[in-house]
């Protein structure tokens, strides 16, 4: 009896072993072994390099310029995605007379995909006849040309990223709040908790794993943009939104260095899963009771 259960679960888990191994496992392999060779234009190995792609790879100054870019990009976009979406849930938490119409209007943008978004972006940030220029001339600040500036390209970017991330982060936190007991707050009344001291020390406590959940893929998802980058600035200006991403887009297929491209990659993944174990000690701090 326990061999034919054991048959049985092996036989369930095949299907499962497969997709990993073809789409995980095996580009993982096949990304190792090309960072430790040379390759020709065709992505054909050519020779064995040992370490000298990931030496050349340290000492690429443009490579430090796109991380240093994408950690900015990821901690912008993490930062303001989650403290709107947590502001948006609150509010459409409460009871009032027409919330069912907001809280589809703000999950709405779970809807749009990256091209539109990033093709709205480039209409409100457009330098002469974009609306978001046309209100910093209406309070005296001259306009600003976000795409071609070093400085102001990545908040471009990454407000397109923010209202993309919104939606999914509402739905994610209003569901963890409509989660929480009612009688948490019916205590709190009782008890004479004012607000603002129940909202910050017995509801966002008790969000936690929501809260928690949402960093992790929000984090996630930043380190993977690519098609606004490509749609708005191209990695541009003077590689001030060359996200790590998009650098090995354009090594492994605009200069046709595979094996660079792949050393790229592997850092890549050595640095979300740095990040990934930093947060996950930060779990000791979700309640999830």
């Amino acid at each position: 009896m326990k061999k034919e259960q054991k048959l049985t679960g092996i036989l369930f888990s095949i299907p499962s072993l497969l997709i990993i191994t073809t789409f995980y496992i095996y580009p993982l392999l096949k990304t190792v072994m090309y960072s430790l060779s040379f390759t020709d234009s065709k992505g054909q190995i050519v020779g064995f390099a040992g370490i000298e792609n990931f030496y050349e790879l340290f000492t690429d100054t443009s490579f430090y310029e796109s991380i240093f870019a994408t950690l900015k990009f990821s901690l912008i976009t993490v930062t303001f995605s989650m403290i709107i979406s947590l502001f948006l849930a609150i509010i459409c938490n409460e009871k009032l007379k027409g919330i069912k119409l907001f809280r589809v209007i703000f999950s709405s943008s779970m809807g749009v995909s990256v091209s539109a978004s990033s093709s709205i972006v480039l209409f409100l940030f457009h330098p002469s006849v974009g609306l978001i220029n046309d209100i910093l001339k209406f309070f005296g600040i001259l306009p600003i040309n976000w795409f071609t500036s070093s400085t102001y390209a990545i908040w471009a970017i990454s407000f397109a990223t923010i209202w993309m991330n919104i939606g999914f982060g509402f739905l994610v936190l209003t569901a963890g709040l409509q989660n929480i007991s009612q009688e948490i707050d019916e205590s709190c009344e009782v008890d004479g908790v004012d607000y603002f001291s129940k909202l910050f020390r017995v509801t966002i406590p008790l969000l936690s794993p929501s809260l928690f959940y949402l960093l992790i893929t929000t984090t996630l998802k930043s380190f993977q943009s690519f098609g606004q980058v490509d749609i708005l600035t191209g990695g541009g200006p003077s590689n001030s939104t060359n996200f790590i991403v998009y650098s090995i887009y354009k090594t492994a297929f605009s200069n046709y260095r595979f094996d660079y491209a792949s050393a790229q990659g592997l850092f890549l993944l050595l640095l979300i899963t740095i990040i990934m174990i930093v947060k996950f000690k930060l779990e000791r701090k979700v309640h999830y009771q």
